[in-house]
């Protein structure tokens, strides 16, 4: 790795954790502190001005949130960016996990953190910096990315599990299930309950792989083992971990159609 020094800019408006990132921030021999900005429209005007390698940025801002900044990047024909920054998410609330991921973040910290988990987050993203210009490539289509409608289908989710957050690859769920706030994702013989509806996810999924059941209920058909029709006609769908789940009428017809 480079010896020289990757600038840092601070997106907080709330003054300890900001004292507290700030610390922590001018602790590391490898980062080198620019300023902090307490809302949206400073934070994007400081990293258009000048252009940190490191951004720690607050979701949850005044003005502009977090995402809404990095989008603003991305319309603004690249922002005049000599190279794109890094930034590590920062927020007290999970249900940003699948759009910061989308962001492609460096890494993404759910309030309280612990300086240990600081320096991590700080390490992924130094590691993507020093990758031969990799990360530079990486953002810059993120950022196209995210300015763009409809969105590209999901490549991996953020689950929560145990205080922790981490990545799975969306070809491992199994199926979604969901109420109208909450989405169980079911992958490796575990469930995963992700603070998202189902909705959130059904546009960005691969209908080539993912099929909608019912309302409530997605699954992928690389793990279905079985469909047998009950008394009523509809589709018993059977999972390879056992799970079944009924198909609704107009699917199971679809269904049934599309046999060979």
């Amino acid at each position: 790795m480079s010896n020289t020094k990757i600038t840092t800019l601070i997106a907080e408006d709330e003054p300890l954790a900001a004292e507290s990132l700030a610390e922590w921030v001018k602790e590391l021999p490898q980062l080198d502190l620019l300023g902090i900005a307490s809302d949206g429209p400073s934070a994007l005007e400081m990293i258009r001005a000048r252009q940190p390698g490191l951004v720690f940025m607050d979701i949850s801002m005044p003005g502009m949130t977090g995402l809404q900044v990095l989008r603003a990047l991305a319309e603004s024909e690249a922002a005049g960016l000599a190279q794109a920054p890094a930034v590590i998410f920062t927020t007290a609330y999970d249900e940003h996990a699948l759009a910061a991921f989308e962001l492609h973040a460096a890494d993404y910290l759910l309030k309280p953190f612990s300086q240990d988990r600081f320096n991590e987050a700080v390490e992924h993203a130094l590691q993507r910096l020093h990758s031969a210009g990799a990360l530079n490539e990486a953002l810059s289509e993120a950022l196209s990315e995210a300015s763009q409608a409809p969105a590209e289908p999901l490549q991996r989710i953020l689950v929560r599990d145990q205080g922790k957050i981490f990545p799975i690859n969306v070809e491992a769920i199994e199926y979604l299930r969901s109420d109208t706030k909450y989405t169980a994702v079911a992958s490796r013989g575990k469930q995963f309950l992700v603070r998202l509806p189902i909705t959130a996810f059904e546009q960005r999924l691969d209908a080539q792989r993912f099929l909608k059941l019912q309302r409530s209920c997605i699954v992928n058909l690389d793990f279905v083992e079985s469909m047998t029709p009950d008394d009523n006609s509809q589709l018993v769908v059977q999972m390879q971990d056992g799970t079944r789940f009924t198909a609704s009428r107009e699917v199971s017809k679809k269904l049934r159609e599309q046999s060979i």
